[in-house]
């Protein structure tokens, strides 16, 4: 909060996060210092500034088509993380991002689980959380990608430690 602190004051209009987990977290401190004598207000103030970047890249759609569209001609499979799906509600856009610029995007038949990274999860309980990175990345290879990509480096690193298969963050593409 410090940190951002003298740009918000100097009117930065967004907090853009490319990590879903560390934007999940960040959007929550007005909930989580809501009773901080000094940091309330600012916390408050950070968490609404704070944005996904796929809430930022759709008003860029049009020049992205322009300059891209076309030039990413392979499969791509996207797992989209617990944090963006379910912790910050954001579904689809990270999706229509890329099929806007023609890309083969695919999800898998069950996008809406977790890869079994979930922060320390996979540190704390590592035979269940190989056992869904691997149940993912079956699911995942299903679609037949060249690429896989995600939001959020836990699941990137996580599921990139099952596979030969490239995994990146999506915008990386």
């Amino acid at each position: 909060i410090d940190a951002w602190w003298p740009m918000v004051e100097a009117g930065a209009e967004a907090i853009v996060m490319t990590a879903s987990g560390c934007g999940s977290m960040v959007k929550d401190y007005g909930h989580l210092l809501r009773h901080d004598t000094m940091y309330a207000d600012k916390a408050a103030r950070i968490s609404a500034l704070t944005r996904d970047l796929s809430e930022i890249m759709p008003a860029f759609e049009a020049q992205l088509q322009e300059k891209l569209r076309g030039k990413i001609t392979h499969r791509v499979a996207y797992h989209p993380p617990c944090t963006l799906q379910h912790g910050q509600q954001i579904r689809g856009k990270v999706e229509g991002v890329l099929r806007a610029i023609g890309v083969d995007v695919q999800l898998c038949g069950d996008s809406h689980l977790c890869c079994g990274s979930a922060g320390t999860y996979s540190v704390t309980q590592p035979e269940l959380s190989y056992q869904l990175r691997d149940n993912k990345l079956e699911k995942l290879h299903a679609t037949k990608p060249q690429t896989i990509v995600s939001a959020n480096i836990g699941c990137l690193t996580h599921l990139q430690s099952g596979t030969d298969t490239p995994v990146q963050h999506w915008i990386e593409l």
